[in-house]
């Protein structure tokens, strides 16, 4: 039973959290500021809250850690592909570009955005140090290292990427990424997170699982999650029907967004402060 709430908590963390921001990032970029801005008060409650919940070894404290991590992690994720916080490359990668230049006009496309990810995490682990729950510290690791891990792998080439998922002022990002079945630091990444993730899941074998044992759990589900998603980049899987709910949604809104622009002139008539 406290398995499965692990793997619950963290598969649906993992799946919802991915499609809510797949929708709001396919939706028309003046909705841009106002998402950001609502996941800028959660990140802010986020911060707020973590030296409180990091004193809390208890399940609500363990669950909410987690939650936290994530919390953090989607801001991150937004202010990046909504292209707040990006880099000082904001091109396609020249034709015939190799080597070293390559991975420095890579780097350049997320070069802030890195440097933000770092003062985030900085932030996050100053304010858990030594505190009793560390889930969210271990969240947040877990992500940002699986997210490097992936962004190597795309560089160096992979089979398999969602382009289409790129907003549209991001789609160069596409010109970085090789086209190949496979690159040599895939079989190391899949190793070791696999053995990172065995080594957890056996550590904790037990039918009566504290809460410490559940951060555990769900910090190494959410590796589980991670590796999976590699997988995805090399294996001929259709992994994108997974969202494609939030794909259709924000199409429609999408629709019908400009259909209302159509009657737009009409309302600006009378000044209301919701017209352009």
């Amino acid at each position: 039973m406290a398995y499965g709430l692990a793997l619950l908590t963290a598969l649906l963390g993992w799946w919802l959290s991915t499609g809510v921001i797949l929708y709001l990032n396919h939706l028309p970029t003046n909705t841009y500021r106002w998402s950001l801005a609502a996941a800028t008060v959660l990140l802010g409650g986020c911060l707020y809250t973590l030296p409180t919940v990091a004193t809390d070894p208890g399940t609500a404290g363990v669950l909410l850690a987690f939650a936290q991590g994530l919390g953090i992690w989607a801001w991150l994720e937004m202010s990046y592909l909504m292209g707040f916080v990006t880099g000082p490359s904001a091109f396609a990668c020249p034709p015939g570009t190799r080597g070293w230049r390559r991975f420095r006009l890579a780097l350049g496309t997320s070069l802030y955005h890195e440097l933000t990810v770092l003062l985030a995490g900085a932030a996050v682990f100053a304010l858990t140090w030594d505190a009793a729950n560390q889930v969210a510290s271990w969240t947040f690791a877990t992500l940002w290292l699986m997210r490097w891990s992936a962004k190597l792998n795309l560089f160096l080439g992979v089979a398999n990427f969602h382009h289409e998922w790129l907003p549209e002022k991001l789609r160069y990002l596409s010109t970085y990424i090789e086209r190949r079945p496979m690159n040599l630091l895939f079989p190391v990444s899949i190793l070791l997170s696999t053995g990172v993730a065995i080594a957890l899941f056996l550590g904790h074998l037990s039918p009566t699982l504290g809460a410490s044992r559940l951060g555990d759990m769900l910090v190494c589900t959410l590796l589980l999650l991670a590796i999976l998603e590699h997988w995805f980049l090399v294996l001929p899987l259709r992994d994108g029907r997974l969202w494609e709910w939030a794909l259709r949604a924000a199409n429609v809104d999408k629709t019908s967004t400009k259909t209302s622009t159509k009657i737009a002139p009409i309302a600006a008539v009378d000044g209301s402060p919701f017209s352009p």
